[in-house]
């Protein structure tokens, strides 16, 4: 129960385990007050496949050394995930613009919910500066949704964009965006700042939406996508879901034909891991072998790049994902103009 409650509860470290610190001594700040009347689900034993290295090594604190500095927020931490000490230990870390707080209460997310802050007009600079230090060839930013915004955070995206342009101009940028939704025109100005990959999870298949991502619309989210492709071809687009929501095969696949309509190039497949017992429950563990059989129909399906494994995350290798991204698209072109000739 103890882990239960780090999670659902803003957790005091480093200084948790000294009862003499200021930090242990402040009452807790409830992580996700909208979750606590929730009946809790039982947390499922994690196979072998699901084990991860505890992070910890010189580069791993190197790398935190400098967000800490920045004074940065970054979805490795925010969400929990699982791969923040192998990323870390690469210096790869996936910077979350526009605070730490979320305007929505999605089943299976553990950034919290609440009212944010206004945004911080310095912020591209940071991220820029923090991008510059630790020498990223390729840089991950995502977003907490933040609906109250009138354009949802488009511009504060652009203006990232241009920053880390300017600071790294040999860094390639990846974004992960909210839906904008209901948002007129802001899925424009981000795509005018053209960075080289758009990201959009869809995160599950449409028949979960309801409990999984309530605040979402499965068809939305995949317009989109498409939306981008129309704007500027030259981008890449991605998107991700996971699996072991209690989604059927049928659904999965039909959702790989969805993307592909969109002309989404690459797709990301992993495993849903709960934050806490109030989250949506692991309905299940897919196997190794099934994340395989679903890597081969994708690629039959047409996407240039598939990273389907049950450790997978959206920005998990994101810098090697993206040289084999581009290096199939020049594959696929160098084949085309070859059966013309």
């Amino acid at each position: 129960m103890a882990l239960v409650l780090d999670l659902l509860n803003r957790d005091p470290r480093p200084n948790a385990g000294n009862p003499k610190s200021e930090a242990a001594q402040a009452p807790a700040e409830l992580r996700h007050p909208e979750k606590q009347k929730r009946p809790e689900n039982p947390i499922l034993r994690k196979p072998d496949w699901i084990r991860v290295k505890a992070p910890g090594s010189p580069k791993w604190a190197e790398t935190q050394k400098i967000v800490k500095a920045e004074k940065l927020v970054t979805v490795c931490e925010e969400a929990g995930c699982p791969n923040i000490g192998e990323c870390w230990e690469k210096k790869h870390a996936t910077f979350m613009i526009m605070g730490d707080t979320c305007t929505r209460a999605c089943a299976f997310c553990n950034v919290k919910t609440g009212v944010p802050q206004a945004l911080d007009p310095l912020e591209p600079a940071k991220v820029a500066q923090a991008v510059a230090k630790l020498g990223l060839e390729h840089v991950v930013i995502t977003s907490v949704d933040r609906d109250d915004l009138k354009d949802g955070g488009a511009e504060h995206f652009a203006q990232v964009i241009r920053a880390i342009r300017t600071a790294s101009p040999g860094t390639t940028i990846e974004i992960l965006t909210p839906d904008f939704l209901r948002k007129p025109g802001a899925l424009e100005v981000v795509v005018a700042a053209k960075p080289d990959v758009f990201n959009h999870n869809l995160e599950t298949v449409p028949g979960k939406y309801l409990t999984v991502r309530p605040g979402a619309r499965y068809f939305h989210s995949l317009r989109l996508l498409q939306r981008v492709k129309e704007l500027d071809p030259t981008i890449f687009t991605k998107s991700g879901i996971m699996v072991g929501l209690g989604e059927e095969r049928n659904e999965i696949l039909q959702l790989m034909d969805d993307l592909r309509s969109a002309d989404v190039d690459f797709i990301t497949i992993g495993q849903y891991l709960a934050p806490s017992r109030k989250h949506h429950a692991v309905i299940r563990f897919v196997t190794p072998e099934e994340f395989k059989g679903f890597e081969a129909i994708a690629y039959v399906k047409g996407f240039l790049m598939v990273s389907s494994t049950p450790l997978t995350r959206s920005s998990h290798h994101a810098g090697e994902d993206f040289a084999r991204l581009r290096a199939a698209r020049e594959a696929k072109v160098g084949i085309g103009h070859n059966s013309r000739g």
